[in-house]
Formats: C-alpha cells, structure tokens, sequence
C-alpha cells in the first residue's frame, strides 16, 4: 500500500529514496533527508556531503506539531584569511552554458566549512522519525550498486567539464567504467562504493567523524598544503542554525521563506511584496505587460540587493528591513515611473499524508576538484563564489555563515492548499521562484503548467528571454528591451523548480522542472 504523499526532486532516484522512507513510515523530514543523501550520488554535479544547504519545515503532527523552522546548515567561512593569497591552491575555470559562459574558482582555498552532514544529524534528531541507518540506507545502496547518469546530469558535467577535469582526483571520480579516459556519460553506471562506506560509518558513529575525526583531519591536512586556511577548530566549531522562518503574505497566501544571512529568502519576499497581484492579473498571463512589470520588480529587487550593502549579515539584515511597508512603497514608486517595459545547486520538496512539509535546498557550488582521498567525496567550492564573495576573493569575514541565494519555501493558500517548493540556479533562484508563484497564485495556472511556463532573468541590465510566449508578446517585449538575448531552447541557466503539495481538500500534487530532470511522485 502506497502511504499517501508528494515528492519532487532533482532525479527519478532522489524522488524514489524519499517516496521509499515514506512508505516505510518516515515523515515529511525523514524523506527529504534520505533525499538529500542519495542526491550526493544521483545528482553529484550539484550536491555533495561537501556542502551545505537549508532545509525548511512545518510539522502539522506528532510531537513537534505546530513547529516552523529553517534548520541551517549552509557553509562557514574558514578561521582566518589566506596570508598569501598569491600562494594558493586557487584558479579560474569556465563554465559554459551555451548562450552564457561563467567563471568559477576552484581549488583547495576555494573550499569552505561544509555543513551537509551536521545538517543531515541535526534535522533528524531534531524532526525525523526513523533511525538514522534507515534514512541514509537508500544512499548507500545507491552509491554502491551504482546510479545510471541521467541525461540532464551528463550535461551539467559537460558545463563543469574543466572542473572535474582539473584534478586526477576529479576526473577518476568521474570517469567512465565502459570507455577509458573518458568522462562518465548518460546511462553509465555511477558508483561510489567508498561513499557507501562512509554512510554506513556515519550512521553508526554519528557526524563527530566527519567534524573531530578521521575525515576533517585528511580535509584539513590537504587544504593547508595547498596554502588554505582551514583548520580543526573550523570543523570542530561548526554548529547547524536553527531559525524561524520569514513570514510575509503576499498574493493571498501566507508563505514562509529562508530568512537571513541567507539573501534568497529576502530578495523573494522583497519582490512578492513589490508585485501588485490584482493590475498582474488584469494584464493577464504572459502578455507583454506583465512581463514588463515582472521584469522591473527583477530590477528592483536586484537594485535592493546593491543599495543595501556587500554582503552577509548587514547585507541580509538590510534586506530584511527593505521589507517595511514605507520603503517598499518607496520602491513601488520607483517602478511605477518606468516604462512597462550558474551556481549548481538542487532542491527537494517534500509533503506527508499527516500534513508535514519540508523544503530542502543544497549545494556543492560546482565543486573544487578537490576530492577526499578514501571517501569519494568532493568539496564545495564555495570561496570562490562570485555571487558569495561581493567584496573580492579572501576578503570574507572569517568564521561566518555565508550568505546563500537558496530560497527553500512553503506556502498555505486561503484556500487552504500548501505547497513546498524551491530551486537551484545560484542568482536566478529567486526570479524563478518569483514567476512560478506568480503563475500559481496569480494567474492560477496548476503547479505542472506554473513550473514548465517560460521564464525571464533579469540582472544587470540584461535581460534573458526563454522561448515559448506567444509571438506577439514577445515582439513587444523585445521592441522594449532591444538588447534582450531570446534563448534557442528552454534551458537549466533559468533554474530548476521543483513542488510538492496538498491541496485544501487532501489530494496531492507535485511537479518537477524538466530544466533540470526533474522527477515527482504524488500519491
């Protein structure tokens, strides 16, 4: 007998392992945890135990009815500052995603304090139900059985093809088992049985091993001869944040999201309370008008981000601020005077048959190439992070949470449905998460229909243009914004949304992003 529930994720194995736990009797977290380990396997160009994420929840049974919280395990700046920045393990790369090409750096001073295995201990004891070798188990069969590479993930290692090219290491991760000296490609096997090892040992021994044991000292060793800064104490130091969600009602629903030093959260709120839900709606889906006022709340709400400071928490507590009903008037006044005119990261989405509902976002950057000798693991690169490094590169401040574009959400309409939901694509997280909930809530296109509409970003006075409005529409939109670069196909660059949900009357729902393979159950 199916239990009933909604799941969406970023691989058809990532959606199996959550569905699995909850038929096993799991809830709502128990599942997006298992989730969140096999996606270190299934989806390994975007997540890793190397990294770190956030997982949001609201409990609706049980004991820890009533609970709303962010459970924060996002990476840590390291201790102290490289010495010699010039005398680093640390280098450009580029990624290329076909209309757009992004630099990233990599190496062993690109790697920041990870948080994913705090986070997975935490959460559990925390919210879970099962034992911890029960949520961890779907991973480690799958990383010892092996996953067959989906097609959307071959491509993403293509993108980061000189990442995980950069390193012996790196490249024997990824290697092909059928063809020598090749990188691994869609439908080969991935296994990591090593990484399976570490699982098991993980669930028995608990998650001191990998912050006071034998992995942070390999980490730690490795990271110093390669002229980085990371020590013992970071990993000994590191603690999971637990945080009340930030509430705002916007378009008729109450919707909770990652509040700061995360930014993502802020920046959705400060767009959903710029957008004027009723002059949307009278404009209608997809006309020219409407994108045109989409588009200037991107601007806004981008232009919010540079006034309000350069980052972490002053950057985030501006932000929030910027949430006051007198400056955002202020900026609803600044829009009305116009005219109408890749970080890798994946997302989980999770709700029970008890009413349970997890959002869970994380991230490998797009990895350092460093890889973790015996372990199969590969670090974030999370230091070498344009979007996260806004004052320049080893100019963070040390032994700090770093702020993050990941906007885990869940949303309770009027009419009682709720909804959890999020995505990756780094700085077009929050403009993707903008326009589906628009679709959803305004427009009120079902959550399929709401995800797989085409998208906009805007950012730094480019806009991008996915294919698929009417002919019509789009020629007014480009007449206004002749620069405007019209993608050939829809495409991973405009994010990766994937939803789970319980409408008001008890069915479930859920829907994953094609952008990014993504796979859903509901049932």
């Amino acid at each position: 007998m199916t239990v009933p529930g909604a799941v969406a994720a970023g691989h058809p194995e990532t959606c199996r392992a959550a569905v699995d736990i909850l038929n096993a009797g799991g809830n709502a977290v128990d599942a997006a945890l298992a989730a969140m380990a096999v996606a270190c396997i299934a989806e390994p160009a975007l997540a890793s135990l190397g990294g770190g994420g956030f997982l949001l929840s609201a409990m609706a049974s049980g004991r820890h009815a009533g609970t709303r919280v962010v459970h924060d395990f996002f990476v840590n700046t390291p201790g102290q500052r490289p010495p010699r920045p010039d005398a680093i393990d640390f280098r450009p790369v580029h990624a290329e995603f076909g209309a757009t090409r992004q630099e990233f750096h990599i190496g062993r001073a690109a790697i920041a304090v990870p948080g994913i295995v705090r986070g997975l201990f935490a959460a559990h004891r925390d919210l879970g139900r099962m034992p911890i070798a029960a949520v961890v188990e779907p991973a480690v069969r799958c990383a010892r059985d092996g996953v067959p590479l989906a097609p959307a993930q071959a491509d993403i290692l293509a993108i980061i093809d000189a990442i995980i090219g950069a390193t012996p290491a790196a490249r024997a991760l990824f290697a092909s088992p059928d063809r020598p000296g090749a990188r691994i490609g869609a439908g080969e096997r991935l296994r990591w049985p090593r990484l399976a090892d570490v699982l098991e040992t993980l669930a028995i021994e608990g998650d001191e091993l990998f912050y006071r044991g034998e992995i942070a000292r390999q980490i730690v060793a490795d990271a110093s001869a390669g002229g980085a800064t990371l020590s013992l104490d970071d990993f000994a130091r590191y603690r999971v944040e637990h945080r009340p969600p930030l509430t705002r009602r916007a378009c008729g629903a109450e919707i909770l999201l990652n509040p700061p030093p995360a930014s993502g959260g802020v920046l959705l709120a400060l767009a959903l309370a710029l957008i004027d839900d009723r002059r949307l709606a009278g404009h209608g889906f997809a006309t020219a008008a409407a994108l045109d006022e989409t588009i200037a709340v991107m601007a806004a709400a981008q232009q919010a981000r540079l006034d309000a400071g350069e980052g972490g928490d002053e950057e985030a507590a501006a932000l929030d601020r910027l949430c006051d009903p007198a400056l955002i008037a202020l900026w609803r006044r600044r829009i009305a005077g116009r005219p109408r005119a890749l970080r890798g990261t994946t997302h989980i989405s999770v709700v029970d048959g008890e009413g349970n509902a997890a959002a869970l976002s994380l991230s490998n950057g797009e990895g350092s190439a460093y890889v973790v000798p015996g372990t199969d693991i590969m670090m974030n690169n999370m230091l070498g992070e344009d979007d996260l490094a806004p004052r320049g590169f080893h100019r963070w401040q040390p032994a700090t949470r770093m702020t993050s574009m990941m906007a885990p959400t869940l949303v309770t309409t009027a009419a009682g449905e709720r909804i959890a939901l999020g995505s990756g694509g780094s700085n077009r997280i929050r403009t993707a998460m903008l326009q589906v909930l628009v679709n959803h809530l305004v427009f009120g296109l079902p959550l399929a229909d709401a995800i797989a509409a085409p998208r906009l970003h805007y950012e730094a006075d480019a806009l991008s243009i996915e294919p698929g409005f009417a002919e019509a529409e789009l020629a007014r939109l480009l007449a206004a914004h002749p620069s405007a670069v019209v993608w050939p196909a829809l495409s991973m660059f405009f994010g990766g949304v994937h939803a789970a949900a319980r409408s008001g009357a008890g069915r479930f729902i859920a829907a994953a992003d094609a952008r990014r393979g993504g796979a859903a159950h509901a049932g």
